[in-house]
């Protein structure tokens, strides 16, 4: 890793940021402001972001061998004995491919080893934007653009409970028995344990994101501002309005808790802010991305922040009590999520969801790869579960279950 990184100068945009894309809603129709990949800022030809890098998933020697020597179609195993990456293949994913096992790219939804598919839950029509398991509950919430939240059966994989919003969802999220989603200037909420069902008035705009700290629940909404409700005893109103945070410029696209009473958020604005938790004032601006700050998650002492510009970078704090970065891992294209789990060995894995429709799988620290995983739209939703489970979410509605592998096995993805 190295030790410090120079802070890249923002290029001036000739379009702003499409707001539909920011909030999954964006259709293929022509649009006169910039989407995910047309808004990456433009990069000298010499940057690490636009070489023609070696590809991180190339395999050593005796990786090789064992792949070669294992059941594979004649062509996955030309690509690797040439020390190349097979791609997912396109013609695969649409079901129209004539190669068939002699075709040269993948034919499975995950190029790597240590994970299984359990199933594929097909129910919302459009993007998953929130996934939650309440504690102690056997129960999956997730919700989506299509304006309804479902509720899963854990033990049958049966979708059991569709519940209208009445608007498109952007972020899920639970607090003890109760289960929230962000809508348009309002966070609807239900208590799983009393069947209760409340609406939370007070956000202007879009909840695009929440966080749950010190019992408070934050909401960070399209007009840049965060709210905060603290829980109350009045059973008619049980949360209500403590606090407002200002101070990003745009839309709060990420939030997240972190040690010392803090509160970390990630804006269109390009910045991270740092909240005090006790006196709910801002005490730090971070700003060392040049694109919409996607997503923020602290883990191990760092605090992990991704971005449309590519990069996912590593901050961790100094003597004088700032916060810096210590490393910047590179992707090819815009970064839209990331998450960090422990795999069934026991080492830390770092998701990062690519609006490529892949998400690469990297261990800690060393950035090492481990695999990817491929869908047909991007992922913008990584959830862990118990029991060596997590699930994805999709852009076309998909909601997948996944499970690590305690020892290698072929990888069954293929379906």
């Amino acid at each position: 890793m190295t030790t410090r990184v120079g802070r890249r100068s923002e290029v001036p945009y000739k379009k702003d940021t499409c707001n539909n894309w920011v909030v999954g809603r964006h259709t293929n129709k022509p649009c006169r402001f910039v989407r995910s990949e047309t808004s990456l800022p433009s990069t000298p030809r010499n940057t690490p972001y636009q070489c023609r890098r070696k590809s991180p998933y190339s395999v050593n020697k005796s990786r090789r061998n064992e792949l070669l020597n294992k059941p594979q179609s004649d062509g996955i195993r030309s690509s690797i004995a040439k020390g190349n990456s097979p791609q997912i293949c396109k013609y695969w994913i649409n079901g129209n491919c004539v190669h068939g096992d002699r075709c040269w790219n993948l034919h499975s939804w995950f190029q790597g080893d240590g994970l299984s598919v359990l199933t594929k839950l097909h129910q919302h029509k459009t993007i998953v934007t929130g996934i939650t398991l309440p504690v102690e509950s056997d129960k999956l919430f997730s919700c989506s653009t299509d304006g309804t939240l479902r509720v899963w059966d854990c033990h049958t994989g049966q979708c059991v409970s569709v519940i209208d919003l009445g608007d498109e969802a952007r972020c899920l999220i639970s607090m003890g028995s109760w289960v929230f989603a962000g809508l348009r200037n309002a966070i609807k909420a239900w208590n799983i344990q009393t069947a209760a069902e409340i609406t939370v008035d007070g956000p202007k705009g879009t909840v695009l994101s929440m966080a749950v700290c010190n019992d408070t629940l934050f909401a960070g909404a399209m007009d840049g501002v965060i709210y905060a409700w603290r829980s109350s005893s009045e059973a008619n109103f049980p949360f209500k309005l403590l606090a407002t945070l200002n101070g990003h410029t745009r839309a709060v696209v990420c939030l997240t808790g972190g040690p010392g009473d803090k509160l970390y958020s990630g804006s269109v604005d390009h910045s991270i802010k740092v909240w005090d938790l006790n006196s709910l004032q801002s005490v730090m601006t971070l700003k060392g991305h040049t694109d919409i700050v996607t997503s923020l998650i602290f883990w191990d002492q760092y605090l992990f922040s991704s971005s449309l510009d590519g990069t996912v970078k590593l901050w961790t704090a100094t003597q004088k009590e700032t916060l810096e970065v210590v490393h910047t891992h590179h992707e090819q294209s815009g970064v839209v999520r990331i998450n960090g789990m422990i795999d069934a060995k026991g080492k830390p894995i770092l998701f990062c969801s690519c609006n490529n429709h892949s998400v690469g799988l990297y261990e800690m620290p060393s950035f090492a790869a481990r695999g990817r995983l491929f869908s047909k739209q991007e992922i913008r939703v990584i959830e862990e579960g118990p029991g060596g489970l997590f699930f994805t979410g999709d852009g076309t509605g998909l909601l997948t279950v996944w499970k690590w592998l305690p020892e290698w096995e072929p990888n069954t993805t293929s379906s």
